[in-house]
């Protein structure tokens, strides 16, 4: 599962928005991800030649597994989300999260979220989702659905009609897919992964630097950790990269065992620091 800010009205996994829009990005799993290099007039043939042509790495899938997390910035909590991951029949892996602001937040603005995203467990490639934000006075609900050329996007905002809208690119993923590619992969001390990732609304060329190893505590407990850095750039109409006016930069540690599990988040926004925690994590038995 991850959790990555992404600008206004764009949830993926669980999000929350920053405090004015409202955004605090919850993500369901680990979980967040997204940045980029370079300047909007970077040539596109550029920026698409740096793109990781990695095949999946052959690291362990994920065993199914419920995990909770809290969010929140500067120091409380404004947010709770909870994650089930699973593999279902037609070997495909399954991302379900439900999530929504709580206390004080909540009485100032609030918002319940649902996501439930599938990708193929063979080439991690997605597959669809849908996710809906229920807010005090409307409801958005977005639907993606992939092919190898690239992504329809379905989007009913509020009371008013479905707008469709199609990205074409090869090699997209969503989120969720975004996570069951990099996890997979080795990632050794400062190796770099550049992926094209399509959330909701947009895509993004995304960076991922594994910064290194160490421990972290969080609520769940203490762990051994892989510490990396996410950066990313919004893809313009003609593929140019455009920076993100809110978003700087996010740090992200996942445990480094077996299950690589997303820990924590903490994201650079234009309000100050917003973080996604680990608050308990349940393993289920594999179905046979």
């Amino acid at each position: 599962m991850f959790f990555v800010y992404r600008p206004k009205s764009e949830l993926s996994f669980v999000f929350i928005d920053n405090v004015k829009d409202r955004h605090l990005l919850f993500l369901v799993g680990t979980s967040a991800l997204l940045f980029g290099f370079g300047g909007r007039m970077w040539a596109a043939q550029s920026w698409e030649a740096t793109i990781t042509k990695d095949p999946p790495g052959n690291f362990p899938e994920p065993p199914p597994i419920r995990t909770t997390y809290h969010f929140g910035w500067s120091g409380f909590t404004a947010g709770t989300g909870d994650i089930h991951f699973s593999k279902i029949a037609g070997k495909r892996f399954q991302l379900e999260a439900s999530g929504g602001t709580s206390g004080l937040v909540r009485a100032l603005w609030k918002l319940d979220a649902t996501y439930r995203g599938l990708a193929n467990a063979e080439t991690l490639r997605p597959i669809e989702s849908k996710q809906v934000e229920a807010y005090r006075r409307k409801k958005i609900i977005t639907e993606l659905r992939f092919t190898d050329p690239g992504v329809s996007r379905t989007r009913t905002d509020g009371s008013g009609p479905s707008t469709a809208k199609a990205f074409n690119f090869p090699g997209l993923f969503d989120l969720h897919s975004a996570m069951l590619y990099l996890r997979s992969q080795p990632l050794t001390d400062h190796s770099v992964y550049r992926i094209v990732v399509y959330p909701a609304t947009s895509a993004y060329l995304t960076t991922v630097t594994v910064l290194g190893h160490e421990r972290l505590s969080v609520h769940a407990g203490t762990f051994n950790a892989i510490k990396l850095d996410l950066q990313l750039k919004r893809l313009g109409k003609n593929l140019e990269l455009e920076p993100h006016r809110k978003f700087r930069r996010a740090t992200i540690w996942i445990s480094d065992d077996a299950n690589r599990i997303p820990l924590r988040i903490e994201a650079q926004i234009f309000v100050g620091t917003v973080f996604a925690e680990l608050h308990a994590v349940h393993f289920e038995q594999e179905k046979s």
